[in-house]
């Protein structure tokens, strides 16, 4: 039995190091983002016309807060147009949106559910109303936004520079809520500053996150509309772009803010669509982006990033449980000191991943400072917590691989916080860190 539990040991010790070998671009990644400025892009006098693309359902309570700062960009309202698509709603979303001055189309499909089929139907409105390319290009988001008054003005340099598809920084509106809101909002600062930053610093490929992205209307008309279905949406199409050789841009100075979960349901809801949705893409681009590390014309080094995250990250953390659960198993039926010994090595590595985790949350926090919304105190203590909500991806993969209902749910969303109130919090810790540094 000593044997055996060597063996898998052995094994384990195989798949981490193989696991470290694979992501190991990222410690690339982590000193650039560190120690060089992210890209500008030029100024320019030119105006894009541009559509916002809203997919809601059952957002009444925010909707109109996002609106509001559409509204008071500072680049010229004339060349904004707003479109929500009231995608299955049962409230008055529909309507506060009409009222703020928003386009709407109203949808109902309880069959095709989720965001690509609202995005499907939007685009047929637009081709049928005033043609794809009526607009330069369409800058998506989800209802629970707001956008920093210069985004759309950031992200037109960017556009106007010559990138068709553009990602921007994904910052939080309610950080210090909990927890769970913090573990969300660590994780999307350090993939906008320590994964797409460096990307776009290397001049590869940058990943789509969900919402807060530009895509010109010429994509949009090459693909027919919105052909993207999948559970994420939004991977799909980063990897169904990057085979077709395009470069995502990113943007760091075009700013949004999102809101996070705060309940453990929720957050397991939507993760385990996420995992469910990571293993979709991998069925079908998978082996287009295996093939594309050897054969791709430009972008090979963007499928071999693109594969990283959705091939090991997710395959290799099932074997590892799978292994260490034996181990435990074999060690419990052992002889005491065989168990003293096992456990305390099982102790080890559990530690030893929890200080990896507060490291990485460490080095977002320093980094990202100034752009964390939350008191000093939340700041430090959300550290610690951060190794939590990752660990909880674990038992959220193995569920994930035994049920077959995962579906797209909607989030709710209740933050009643506006631009404004955003600008205020900033002013204020401004000021405290002014009289800090004047002490």
């Amino acid at each position: 039995m000593e044997n055996v539990i060597n063996i898998l040991g052995i094994v384990n010790t195989v798949l981490s190091v193989m696991f470290g070998l694979s992501f190991a671009y990222q410690f690339v990644y982590a000193v650039l983002a560190v120690f060089r400025k992210p890209v500008s892009f030029p100024e320019t006098d030119k105006k894009h016309r541009y559509a916002v693309v809203v997919s809601a359902r059952n957002e009444e309570n925010v909707i109109v807060n996002l609106i509001k700062s559409i509204k008071s960009q500072t680049y010229p309202s004339e060349f904004v147009d707003i479109y929500v698509i009231a995608d299955n709603c049962t409230d008055a979303t529909a309507k506060v949106a009409r009222d703020a001055g928003a386009y709407v189309y109203e949808r109902f499909d309880m069959e095709r559910v989720g965001k690509g089929y609202a995005l499907e139907f939007f685009y047929n409105q637009i081709k049928e109303k005033c043609g794809i390319r009526y607009y330069d290009a369409y800058i998506t988001l989800d209802a629970d936004n707001l956008l920093d008054r210069e985004y759309i003005t950031e992200m037109n340099k960017a556009y106007d520079a010559g990138h068709k598809i553009i990602t921007s920084y994904r910052n939080s509106k309610n950080f210090e809520d909990n927890w769970i809101s913090a573990g969300y909002s660590m994780w999307f600062m350090r993939e906008a500053k320590f994964m797409n930053n460096p990307r776009m610093m290397l001049n590869t490929s940058c990943s789509v996150s969900g919402t807060g992205y530009l895509t010109d209307s010429s994509i949009i008309e090459e693909n027919g509309g919105w052909n993207c279905f999948l559970l994420t949406e939004d991977f799909e199409f980063t990897c169904d772009r990057i085979l077709k050789g395009d470069k995502i841009a990113y943007c760091d100075s075009a700013i949004f803010y999102d809101e996070q979960p705060t309940k453990f349901k929720q957050s397991w809801t939507q993760r385990t669509r996420w995992t469910k949705g990571f293993l979709q893409v991998y069925q079908k681009s998978g082996r287009g982006l295996m093939r594309g590390m050897f054969t791709a014309k430009g972008s090979k080094f963007a499928c071999y990033d693109m594969a990283m995250n959705i091939i090991p990250s997710i395959i290799i953390m099932l074997i590892e449980v799978a292994v260490w659960s034996a181990i435990l198993c074999l060690t419990l039926i052992s002889t005491p000191a065989a168990i003293g010994w096992k456990l305390f090595s099982i102790a080890l590595s559990i530690l030893g991943a929890y200080f990896m985790f507060v490291g990485m949350a460490l080095l977002t926090t320093i980094v990202e400072w100034k752009r964390i919304h939350a008191s000093t105190f939340h700041k430090l203590i959300y550290l610690l917590t951060f190794p939590v909500y990752m660990v909880t991806y674990v038992p959220i993969v193995v569920a994930m691989v035994f049920r077959k209902d995962v579906g797209w749910k909607p989030i709710q969303h209740s933050s009643v916080l506006t631009i404004d109130d955003i600008d205020e919090q900033c002013a204020d810790r401004a000021d405290k860190d002014e009289d800090k540094e004047t002490k």
